[in-house]
């Protein structure tokens, strides 16, 4: 008797949604018209693919990598992006750097809801550092309602840090106290990540930013 769970089912559904962001059946990132640029922008190299390397952020060194991201964040298509953004946790992830990189603020809403929704998991990170790339208020606001929601959740260990680490680098930035009150209030204190400091946040994102602006500058 078979013990996998039924595609039909709640378990199901739940899986498909921790693995690939979605309960859809199809799944979209086994769908046809996904696959080429799944291929060509999330696994890039089969021996070392691109999103596993994005999950730390942007590795050290690596020149030929940060070369090959700048590039493709200048040349991918809003299609592909869209197409990538439809998909499961690890082209989402790859898309949000790309947009980051390259600045596309047209994508904010839907970074912003994708964040919100928190539909899989390790993307976060990545919609993070595009939000702070974006630098303006309008980013720091998404960033803020992210934590208003979550950081209340103690039983959800998400992306609060790298939303605090955005919105941190965004205040530094704007001149803004988006992320006070969270510490003023006692949330980030009695959340999920109360055993960190959000300065350890603050410096990863602004690293990150840091480095994609280099890379882009074409510095790095």
């Amino acid at each position: 008797m078979s013990t996998s769970p039924d595609h039909g089912s709640d378990i199901g559904k739940a899986l498909r949604r921790h693995v690939f962001g979605t309960p859809a059946d199809p799944v979209p990132d086994l769908m046809s018209e996904n696959a080429k640029a799944i291929q060509r922008y999330v696994v890039w190299k089969r021996r070392k693919p691109r999103y596993l390397k994005l999950l730390g952020g942007l590795p050290e060194g690596e020149s030929r990598f940060k070369a090959a991201l700048v590039r493709d964040a200048r040349e991918i298509s809003d299609e592909d992006l869209d197409r990538l953004l439809s998909c499961g946790w690890r082209p989402r992830l790859t898309a949000a750097w790309l947009i980051g990189i390259d600045r596309r603020r047209h994508y904010r809403e839907i970074l912003g809801e994708l964040l919100l929704e928190s539909a899989g998991p390790y993307a976060g990170k990545g919609y993070c550092f595009a939000l702070a790339r974006f630098g303006q208020s309008e980013d720091a606001e998404i960033l803020a309602a992210y934590l208003d929601r979550y950081l209340p959740r103690t039983d959800c260990y998400y992306d609060q840090g790298s939303a605090m680490g955005a919105l941190l680098h965004l205040d530094e930035r704007l001149g803004t106290h988006y992320a006070e009150r969270f510490v003023e209030t006692g949330l980030w204190q009695s959340s999920a990540y109360s055993d960190t400091e959000p300065a350890v946040y603050h410096e990863m994102i602004a690293d990150f930013c840091e480095t994609a602006g280099k890379i882009a500058d074409g510095n790095a």
